[in-house]
């Protein structure tokens, strides 16, 4: 396994793995305007640190595209389609993500227990550092959001909020990046 000593996420070698945030399937997700806002910070913050991202859609005949809140802030992102729970069942995702070259994998989007947790799980599996931003992920019902973080820590994933990661991530004040990091925090 790839854990660093100390515990910490490092933006060295990470990247952002949006899941499965659809048309037909967000409006039903507990505690959704905050997820977005979160969601819309995370992006926002990996753009600022360059930061890769992948953006997943599943059976999007069936659930609709991307949102289009999401959709409108990442243009240059191709989402990939996908019918399997976990993305590493899709072989799109797994050669997007290893054509990133990363060891860590930073994972938001819906639904807690269904993609989130069988992608992060999956993901320690394959050997990455997987965190999960718990604010950033939702189910339709709380409870299953709550099992769904459980297991995650059960299965040696990191969980932390945004806010705690983006200053992780950033390591120190007084930087131009801080500065840019600051505004979206404050938003």
């Amino acid at each position: 396994m790839l854990l660093k000593s100390n515990g910490l996420i490092s933006r060295d070698g990470a990247a952002l793995i949006i899941i499965d945030v659809q048309e037909k399937l967000f409006p039903l997700i507990s505690d959704g305007e905050r997820v977005l806002n979160n969601l819309y910070k995370l992006i926002q913050f990996a753009r600022i640190i360059n930061m890769p991202i992948i953006l997943t859609e599943q059976y999007p005949k069936g659930l609709g595209p991307t949102i289009p809140e999401i959709k409108k802030i990442l243009l240059d992102v191709q989402p990939i389609e996908k019918v399997e729970f976990s993305c590493f069942g899709s072989e799109k995702f797994r050669k997007a993500v290893r054509g990133l070259s990363v060891e860590t994998l930073i994972i938001a989007g819906i639904e807690a227990h269904i993609c989130v947790v069988q992608t992060a799980i999956e993901g320690v599996k394959e050997g990455y550092r997987v965190c999960v931003v718990s604010d950033a992920t939702s189910s339709r019902n709380p409870e299953d959001k709550e099992i769904a973080l459980e297991r995650l820590r059960e299965n040696g994933v990191t969980v932390a909020s945004t806010e705690m990661l983006i200053y992780e991530l950033l390591k120190r004040a007084g930087t131009q990046e801080f500065r840019e990091a600051l505004k979206l925090i404050k938003s």
